[in-house]
């Protein structure tokens, strides 16, 4: 009885399981393997009945290996993100990120996984990073930048600035869902096209003497949380 062992090409987001087919005349052949064997370990091939004798135990060919890559669920902080939204790093990328902006309007977005005011007005702000496409959205994680956002004196959130050119910082506020037209309103008055006279000056004197100072340390003081 000729019977067939095959697994195919799988493709789960941008990983692929090997493609394989093999055959040989012997008996029935059962693939042993649930759900908790298909993810990387061998799947076991079962003689079940042969009339020739042949156990694919003593055949190294006929273990099949088969793995499974499953893609790490987004978290709500990095779905719908546009080209020009960048997610901060470091400090230092952060200084870098303001100095190389130009003429650009920034937007500042300081956030957290556990703001509930942030994740309602991320899919607006993901919006309005959309429909603005010459304006730079850096997004800030206070979890991950808890030194950083101490030193820059981010004491509640969804907080935002606003930088632009040779003028440095332009306005700063918190906003929420419900007031995120404080956020258009602003962008409205500071993105007009207009020319600055010298290079991008990003984060005041006194801030970048701070963030070097602060580098490694930790604070525990949590910001305020909109659940807005």
């Amino acid at each position: 009885m000729a019977i067939s062992l095959r697994y195919g090409s799988y493709f789960y987001g941008d990983c692929q399981v090997g493609t394989e087919r093999k055959e040989r005349g012997v008996g029935s052949v059962e693939v042993l393997g649930g759900k908790n064997e298909f993810k990387g370990r061998q799947i076991v091939v079962k003689n079940q009945s042969s009339s020739d004798g042949w156990n694919p135990k003593d055949h190294s060919h006929c273990s099949i290996h088969a793995s499974i890559c499953l893609p790490r669920a987004m978290k709500w902080w990095e779905k719908s993100i546009v080209p020009n939204m960048t997610e901060i790093t470091s400090s230092d990328h952060l200084v870098e990120s303001l100095a190389t902006a130009g003429d650009k309007l920034v937007i500042v977005d300081f956030y957290a996984p556990g703001c509930g005011g942030c994740k309602a007005l991320h899919p607006k702000i993901c919006q309005l990073a959309e429909s603005n496409p010459d304006a730079i959205f850096l997004k800030v994680n206070y979890e991950e930048h808890k030194s950083m956002c101490h030193g820059l004196r981010i004491h509640v959130l969804p907080f935002f600035r606003l930088y632009r050119g040779a003028h440095g910082r332009v306005c700063s506020f918190s906003c929420t869902n419900a007031t995120v037209k404080k956020l258009k309103d602003a962008m409205a008055k500071h993105g007009t096209e207009r020319c600055s006279l010298g290079p991008a000056k990003g984060l005041e004197k006194e801030e970048l003497l701070v963030l070097a100072s602060n580098r490694g340390a930790r604070f525990n003081r949590p910001p305020a949380l909109s659940s807005i």
